[in-house]
């Protein structure tokens, strides 16, 4: 009996095959925390009486959510991580390098590999072909202790996509359909495996933005096949030789199998306060805006910037409206500013901020006021999520984002697209 992607790579990390359902012991590669889990974290890897990490340079601590620190509070607790770092030889991202899966996509992690991080969204470095995945801090704790972590070995979901895109669609619109079809626990502890013509067309930019979004609906990873664009982005960020072929068998067991027409998606939306609560941006043109934010680890990409900035160009935001833009990392924000992209930002009206998860998280920067409506290209539009339980957020593309920015509410962006 054939094996699906993430069989084949727990298999290897556990040192038998295993099959979905069983549970196992298997080796961790990297193990990764950010600054709202990882002082939990040192606090249990202490308790675990440990004193050195099983692989230090694949223990990477990263400040980003609260970056830089708006409160005494949250400064005290990158403290601790920056003293751990010291203490232990664990990797230190700090402030401004990025998001932290941003970044470990571009340093750290390899196909074939097992990551796990103490945070749900880990799943993006999927589409490196690794089995990465969000775990709690006491879990990761235990992986960098050890080096190795227990898992249930998850089932599959085959999402097999095949056509193209339509003008104005893009990947953040597959994957907010496909939460939409199945429901946000539509696929709880499965991974979603992603196939067919359009993903193998895809970017990989585009394929982090699915992998990225698996969680939302309920999944434990994002998984795809390595192939030239996955050796090609490994050699662009020095990795030339991590790269490996990962795919699943001809005769993989698969427990669902869904099947999506790429031409016949629209731009969509996720409306508050779930993300599979999804309708299309032309039917929510009632809907008026107080902010768009571009950026995070879903969204904040060059290529995302890119789009948002040329159909923003030569424009202005609608009046009253906050516009702002965060880039995904360090290298991003400097390849933006080199193309000029930031100045297209800044012309029309925006504001950027330092790389981090800047609104996303609600912590500082671009928290809502009562009754106010942001449309984000952020993952998630919980009640709450941007710092006000009274604040309604929609989820979209860059495209349909920086469409809305200028006319004030939400718009279908193949009005504006040039």
């Amino acid at each position: 009996m054939g094996q699906t992607i993430a069989e084949k790579i727990i298999s290897k990390h556990a040192g038998y095959d295993v099959k979905a359902g069983e549970l196992c012991i298997a080796k961790v590669d990297v193990a990764a925390v950010q600054d709202g889990t990882g002082p939990l974290m040192v606090q249990e890897f202490k308790k675990l009486g440990k004193k050195t990490l099983a692989n230090p340079s694949r223990s990477i601590l990263f400040i980003d959510h609260a970056s830089p620190s708006p409160r005494k509070e949250l400064s005290n607790t990158h403290t601790v991580l920056r003293e751990f770092a010291k203490e232990t030889g664990a990797v230190m991202s700090d402030t401004g390098e990025g998001v932290c899966h941003q970044r470990l996509v571009e340093d750290y992690v390899n196909p074939g590999e097992i990551l796990v991080g103490a945070d749900s969204h880990t799943c993006t470095s999927g589409a490196l072909g690794a089995f990465a995945t969000g775990m709690g801090s006491t879990d990761v704790a235990v992986a960098m202790a050890l080096g190795k972590t227990w898992l249930k070995v998850p089932s599959t979901y085959k999402i097999v996509v095949d056509g193209e895109f339509s003008k104005g669609v893009y990947a953040k619109d597959l994957i907010l359909h496909l939460i939409g079809l199945i429901g946000a626990d539509g696929a709880t502890y499965r991974a979603l495996e992603f196939s067919g013509s359009t993903i193998e067309n895809m970017s990989m930019s585009d394929r982090f933005t699915l992998a990225n979004m698996a969680v939302e609906a309920g999944a434990k990873a994002g998984l795809f096949c390595t192939d030239e664009k996955t050796k090609r982005y490994l050699i662009e960020h020095g990795r030339a030789d991590k790269f490996v072929e990962i795919k699943p068998d001809s005769d993989a067991v698969y427990e669902r199998i869904i099947h999506i027409d790429a031409a016949k998606l629209e731009p969509t939306v996720s409306c508050p306060h779930t993300v599979d609560n999804t309708k299309l941006a032309k039917d929510l043109s009632t809907v008026k805006l107080n902010q768009v934010f571009i950026g995070t680890c879903t969204n904040g990409r060059i290529e995302d910037l890119r789009i948002a900035s040329k159909i923003l160009k030569g424009k202005k935001v609608y009046p009253g409206l906050r516009l702002i833009v965060v880039p995904a990392s360090r290298d991003i924000y400097l390849q933006a500013m080199e193309e000029g992209i930031l100045k297209i930002f800044i012309e029309a009206g925006g504001q950027i901020l330092g790389p981090g998860c800047g609104p996303c998280v609600g912590v500082h920067a671009g928290i809502l006021g009562d009754g106010e409506v942001c449309l984000a290209t952020q993952n998630r539009n919980f009640q709450g999520r941007m710092g006000n339980t009274k604040g309604f957020i929609y989820l979209s593309s860059p495209a349909t984002a920086a469409c809305s920015a200028i006319n004030g509410c939400i718009t279908d962006p193949r009005v504006c697209e040039v």
